[in-house]
C-alpha cells in the first residue's frame, strides 16, 4: 500500500487492475470487503468504499446474498476511462512543453520511438 494516497483508491485501483489483466473476468465474482480487509489489514468500511466507488462506476453490481461481480463491458470502461487520463495527465503536458521549445510533433515523435528502442 502508498501511504501517499486513500488506501480505499488504492484498492478500487486494484480491482481495476486485476479486470484489466483478466484475474477478475466479466461476470467473474470480486472478493468480499471481509476479504479485502483481512488481506490489506484495514477496517472493512474502508474496503467497502473502495468497491463502492466502482458499484457507482458501474464496474462491479452487486447480486443480492451472494457478492458483488464484475459488470459486463467494465474492461472497456476502465481502459477508456485510464486512457483518457493518460491523454491528460501525460500526453497533454508534453505536448505542451514541447511546443514551449519549439518541437515539432515531428520530432517528439521520434524521441518517443527511439526511447522506446533503448
Amino acid at each position: 500500500m502508498d501511504d501517499s494516497r486513500p488506501i480505499f483508491l488504492q484498492i478500487a485501483e486494484q480491482i481495476e487492475n486485476d479486470i484489466i489483466s483478466g484475474l477478475l473476468p466479466e461476470e467473474g465474482q470480486v472478493p468480499s470487503t471481509n476479504e479485502f480487509a483481512s488481506f490489506y489489514r484495514i477496517n472493512p468500511a474502508t474496503a467497502g468504499k473502495g468497491v463502492a466507488l466502482l458499484v457507482d462506476s458501474r464496474i462491479l453490481y452487486k447480486k443480492r446474498g451472494i457478492g458483488m461481480f464484475v459488470a459486463e463491458g467494465a474492461r472497456t470502461r476502465i481502459v477508456e476511462q485510464r486512457r483518457t487520463q493518460f491523454r491528460n495527465d501525460y500526453i497533454q503536458p508534453l505536448v505542451d512543453e514541447a511546443d514551449k521549445l519549439g518541437i515539432t510533433r515531428e520530432q517528439l515523435a521520434d524521441m518517443i520511438r527511439k526511447e522506446g528502442v533503448e
